[in-house]
């Protein structure tokens, strides 16, 4: 451990906390000092197996550390307000998994709990930081598209994933997991704020499966300045298919079009008497003994601006704006008309 180092904590160890054990138990400047999790045997496991000083299955315990400047909050999409608002009223920064909150109430709240108490709160909208992405924003940015007109964004997971990678998709929906995603990058492409949300979705595939929640959303997305984005987001894909996710972007502009795709690209194809798969090559992979990928990369971007004070390309705004945007999507297809952002 560098003299330099700060502490980290990780709370909630399922899915995507793995990711966040990896990064700070492989980034200068970051010591992973603790975990936390419900699940006792998962909290101990994960502390032997990264390193970490102590596991905890309270959080309370966790965030109460000295040793322990900064968290990750990789809990389920409904349980972040009352975790990130603690974090934050101890003094920690707080870098916190998509979506920011489920309710405008709660997001807000986060905000203002980190604005009082002067600490930085980032929201992982890590495909700020992949590749195509980033590629597609600079030639925005540079204006090689003039000026932008339309996106088509199309986010989606195979069945799978609400059926057995989650055990809590029912108290969820495909809108706050993938969605979150896919506004953000809605906001970040056009540099502008949705105002008006039209949205579909229909609950047939998953409650033949006991799964309380939409198969699919559909839905259009009005900017301020007049741009339009429409939105693909379906859980209930063949789980029969290469990958897991299904991600293409679509992006045109008054002079030039760009079109992206994330995920069976091809880029490595693998058949084997068990499997034919594509191998992910951008999210997290394990380069030399070393986790890399976009995925972590945003992690590694707020040990940085914990450590060395960088800046964060996602603000907490953009945290709570993306909450506004997926409440008026649910709305939308509740009432099945168009909604005021």
């Amino acid at each position: 451990m560098s003299c330099t180092a700060k502490g980290f904590g990780v709370i909630g160890l399922g899915v995507w906390g793995e990711s966040h054990l990896m990064t700070y138990n492989s980034t200068p400047g970051a010591w992973l000092v603790g975990v936390c999790d419900v699940k006792e045997d998962l909290a101990r496991q994960r502390a032997e197996e990264f390193g970490a000083e102590f596991w905890t299955t309270d959080y309370r315990e966790l965030i109460a550390r000295e040793d322990i400047a900064a968290v990750s909050v990789v809990t389920p999409d409904f349980m972040h307000r009352e975790i990130a608002v603690a974090a934050c009223e101890a003094g920690k920064h707080v870098l916190l998994e998509k979506p920011m909150a489920t309710t405008v109430e709660d997001a807000e709240a986060i905000a203002d709990a980190a604005a009082a108490a002067g600490v930085r709160v980032m929201v992982d909208f890590h495909n700020r930081w992949n590749p195509a992405m980033v590629t597609a924003k600079q030639a925005i940015v540079a204006g090689e598209l003039g000026e932008m007109q339309v996106a088509s964004i199309r986010l989606n997971d195979t069945i799978y994933v609400p059926t057995q990678m989650l055990s809590w998709a029912g108290r969820s929906t495909v809108v706050w997991f993938l969605g979150s995603h896919s506004v953000d990058l809605v906001r970040w492409f056009f540099d502008d704020e949705v105002v008006r949300v039209y949205a579909v979705s229909r609950s047939r595939a998953l409650a033949e499966r006991g799964v309380t929640t939409p198969d699919f959303f559909h839905y259009v997305l009005e900017l301020s300045r007049g741009g339009v984005a429409h939105v693909e987001n379906c859980w209930i894909m063949s789980d029969h298919m290469p990958t897991v996710f299904d991600f293409k972007v679509e992006l045109i502009g008054s002079q030039g079009t760009i079109f992206a795709d994330c995920s069976s690209h091809r880029t490595v194809q693998k058949y084997t008497p068990q499997e034919a798969v594509y191998p992910d090559v951008a999210v997290r992979l394990d380069i030399h003994g070393r986790p890399a990928g976009f995925g972590i990369e945003s992690i590694r971007h707020f040990v940085r601006a914990v450590v060395a004070g960088e800046e964060i390309p996602v603000t907490i705004d953009d945290g709570v704006q993306n909450t506004r945007v997926l409440v008026a999507v649910h709305r939308s297809a509740e009432l099945g008309q168009p909604v005021e952002v």
